[in-house]
């Protein structure tokens, strides 16, 4: 679409380290992933990511909850996945960042079945969480926003901003809508592309089913402050970091960074998000505490001061937001999937659905947003009788000018043991080497018996 639109993007600025911070330290490293100096962590990190992906391509992107195992994953939250998968604290407090920065909620919050899927629709841990080859390789050369602006370039006159929808009508022959400001519009088919739980603003007539008027009810909206730190000059990238940073202490208010500087070099910026719980958190600080307590965080993990003399600060608290309760996205908490999410996409009447959570690829990304809506565009022209029901699911083309590297393992990732599975055989070689050292002093000794009690009867 950016390609259409004439719109040119950049890829992320990656020259140079990553940093992680952990327990008050901070690790140089290169690669998705962060370093792991004791063989048990590398074990567990490897353990986690393997486990996400093979756990994950046993579900449907198009109906997760018809998985082999959709109802006993649904049950479990991330954080008891967490606790099964990963052994070690360092594992467990890289995870759970992981799941922080990719659904903006708590591990306790989030149905590990909703977690898999949405990781398997984005091509696995490999893609997802990286930047390089990945979900957060590239930007919008002059923001994301022109998508949008130039759609309704296009659209002329008949986009409509500023015009929230507080009543749908489908009790006659056309759908009649009304907006806040009190004007009234009729068609056809309606695409309803905004989060879930918003339509419980509008008032239905005739009511929504029941399973769709629970579910509505049931997908909370992530939690997140998007931050922006804008520097006289990219002082890290002179150090040899790459502006990525991974920050797993709990008193800091950014979780994950990356470099926002524009691609010809102009306004040096970091960009980092407070998230979930946090977001909460530190909410309730002025903006200027905020700015504050980040630019000390910086510092902190980089090893300058250099990161206490911002120019200029920008950030946007998506919660505060009444038109979307939130960012990302909608998430599924435990046991909601199962029992309400086969009717995420099903028509009710002439009211089709789209939005992000709908996707079957990328789903809480702009990528997901734009498949949903072409997909609803063609239900309803299938509806009219403009393209047949073979029509309708139809594969976006791999991208010509930006297509996906193909994302591999090694021989070891695939094949190494777990870290409880290692210390499990390690802890039964002790028990039988112990076991047959045993066996062979009681041997020697009963031996020795024998040899004094010949030698004792021959006395």
């Amino acid at each position: 679409m950016a390609k259409e639109l004439g719109i040119e993007t950049y890829k992320v600025y990656l020259h140079g380290d990553l940093l992680q911070h952990t327990k008050g330290k901070s690790y140089r490293f290169l690669g998705a992933f962060p370093p792991a100096y004791n063989p048990l962590v590398f074990l567990d990190y490897n353990n986690f990511m393997r486990t996400l992906d093979q756990w994950g391509s046993e579900i449907p992107a198009d109906a997760p909850w018809k998985a082999p195992h959709a109802k006993d994953w649904d049950k479990m939250s991330m954080k008891e996945f967490i606790e099964k998968v990963c052994w070690t604290s360092a594992a467990r407090r890289f995870a759970e960042l992981l799941v922080n920065v990719v659904a903006t909620a708590e591990t306790q919050q989030v149905s590990a079945l909703w977690f898999l899927w949405c990781v398997r629709i984005c091509g696995g841990t490999g893609r997802v969480f990286s930047t390089d080859n990945g979900g957060q390789e590239r930007k919008f050369v002059g923001g994301s926003g022109q998508i949008s602006e130039k759609m309704m370039a296009l659209l002329q006159d008949r986009v409509k901003l500023e015009r929230p929808v507080i009543r749908l009508d489908q009790s006659g022959e056309v759908v009649i809508v009304e907006t806040l400001n009190h004007e009234v519009y009729q068609s056809k088919f309606i695409i309803s592309a905004i989060p879930p739980i918003l339509t419980t603003k509008i008032h239905f007539t005739p009511e929504l089913p029941p399973i769709r008027n629970q579910l509505i009810h049931r997908l909370p909206m992530g939690s997140i402050i998007k931050c922006m730190v804008y520097y006289k000059e990219a002082f890290w990238r002179k150090m040899g970091y790459c502006g990525c940073m991974m920050i797993e202490d709990e008193d800091t208010p950014i979780g994950f960074t990356l470099d926002d500087t524009k691609p010809d070099g102009s306004a040096p910026a970091i960009v980092g998000f407070i998230l979930s719980r946090k977001a909460s958190l530190f909410a309730n600080l002025r903006k200027e505490e905020r700015k504050t307590k980040i630019c000390q965080y910086f510092a902190k993990v980089m090893g300058t001061e250099e990161a206490l003399q911002p120019v200029h600060y920008e950030e946007k608290d998506w919660c505060k937001e009444q038109y979307s309760g939130g960012c990302y996205t909608a998430y599924f908490p435990p046991g909601i999937m199962t029992q309400f999410g086969s009717v995420i996409r099903k028509p009710v009447g002439r009211l089709y659905f789209a939005g992000t959570e709908t996707a079957t690829v990328w789903s809480g990304y702009m990528e997901g947003a734009i498949e949903a809506g072409e997909r609803a565009a063609r239900e309803v022209m299938c509806k009219m009788g403009r393209i047949g029901e073979d029509e309708i699911w139809v594969p976006e083309p791999e991208s010509v000018d930006v297509p996906a590297r193909p994302i591999t393992t090694t021989f070891l990732e695939r094949n190494l043991p777990s870290t409880q599975g290692l210390l499990r055989f390690l802890g039964h070689t002790v028990f039988f080497a112990t076991a047959a050292a045993g066996i062979i002093a009681i041997k020697k000794g009963y031996l020795r018996v024998n040899c004094n009690l010949s030698f004792s009867q021959r006395s």
